[in-house]
């Protein structure tokens, strides 16, 4: 069996993206250690717990692995990016969360690569599927298997389609001769870097890397407690996650859409009044089968205030003061914020005098 047989098959099971890579040690891992010794991966504890270990293998998750099929899913959509967007009484929720869960698809997906790969081996193998809950290294296995390059945003870039994939591991018993890593082609570019709007992207050991401590998205979703005032501002109105460094990137410019229904948008830019007046039950109603669960109820409230404070529009007090009453402490303390902002933004400015 060849990679090219394995992309043909990949294709036919709806993955656009599809490489295989050694299932062995892969450079680059003394760099993500330096990354967790620095603190960049903040409160996310299944980055730095034992599993941090486990990702400097595939074998530790299956010790027959001989090869990492790694694929792509396009979920790109014609939709307007967030830099195109600027209606103060919208939130903006990423783009990947826009349809369904993805593991599910994924998932699927792969179990249909893995049938159609035991056809094709006639012999019997080993395998286990990941989807980004396993401990591997993806962007890792992924440019090895020529997926794309990684980028200074860290995002995988791929020269023709762009950036909007979710990632998907198959590890197979089988040997199967591995494609080569793309050359890297951002060059000087600094579109994502400069962008940011919390200097989240930063010069780390000769490269670039993402203080998750300052990212968006990592204070919208993996955040689990407050954040902290200074970093609430750089926020605007993110309720889950941000896309900006990847909006702002030159080969998205003309990134295919994917026909998939799965990832056909549900929920893009929901009114800010709408979604702070969601009880917990309309809350998992609304997004109970879609990645902005992760946030949490209580968490998803907190990004809401704090998007409401950041917009300043006096419209959003009524559902701020019920915020503020509300039982849950960091929910209220994060609306009576966002109440100062309304406050301090309502204040008119003085009136010059006449000489």
């Amino acid at each position: 069996m060849t990679s090219a047989d394995v992309r043909r098959l990949a294709d036919a099971c709806g993955f656009e993206l599809a490489g295989v890579a050694r299932a062995a040690p892969a450079d680059g891992r003394d760099q993500y250690h330096a990354w967790v010794d620095a603190g960049f991966a903040g409160e996310m504890s299944y980055l730095t717990d034992h599993r941090a270990a486990m990702r400097d293998d595939p074998r530790a998750l299956l010790p027959s692995a001989r090869s990492v099929i790694c694929v792509g899913k396009l979920y790109n959509t014609p939709q307007p990016y967030s830099t195109q967007f600027n209606d103060a009484e919208l939130a903006w929720i990423l783009r990947y969360a826009w349809g369904e869960g993805y593991h599910r698809v994924l998932r699927q997906g792969l179990r249909q690569l893995e049938a159609r790969l035991r056809e094709r081996a006639g012999a019997p193998f080993e395998s286990r599927i990941c989807v980004d809950t396993a401990p591997l290294a993806e962007r890792t296995y992924a440019r090895l298997a020529g997926l794309g390059w990684i980028g200074k945003n860290t995002c995988l870039i791929n020269q023709p389609r762009g950036s909007w994939f979710f990632l998907g591991e198959l590890l197979v018993s089988l040997d199967i001769v591995a494609d080569a890593p793309p050359p890297d082609r951002c060059g000087t570019c600094r579109r994502c870097i400069d962008a940011c709007p919390t200097q989240a992207i930063v010069p780390f050991g000769g490269r670039h890397a993402v203080d998750s401590r300052l990212c968006i998205s990592y204070l919208t979703i993996e955040l689990r407690g407050g954040i902290a005032e200074d970093r609430r501002a750089g926020n605007g109105g993110h309720v889950f996650g941000c896309d900006i460094c990847q909006d702002v990137c030159p080969w998205n410019a003309r990134a295919p859409v994917t026909g998939d229904a799965a990832f056909h948008p549900r929920q893009v830019a929901p009114p800010l009044e709408r979604l702070a007046a969601l009880s917990e039950a309309e809350f998992q109603e609304l997004f109970g089968d879609t990645p902005v669960w992760r946030a949490r109820y209580s968490g998803f409230l907190r990004n809401v205030a704090v998007a409401m404070g950041n917009r300043g529009l006096p419209q959003f007090r009524p559902a701020l003061e019920r915020l503020a009453a509300s039982e849950d402490a960091m929910v209220a303390e994060h609306a009576r914020w966002a109440l100062g902002k309304l406050v301090e933004d309502s204040t008119p400015s003085p009136t010059p005098r006449a000489r």
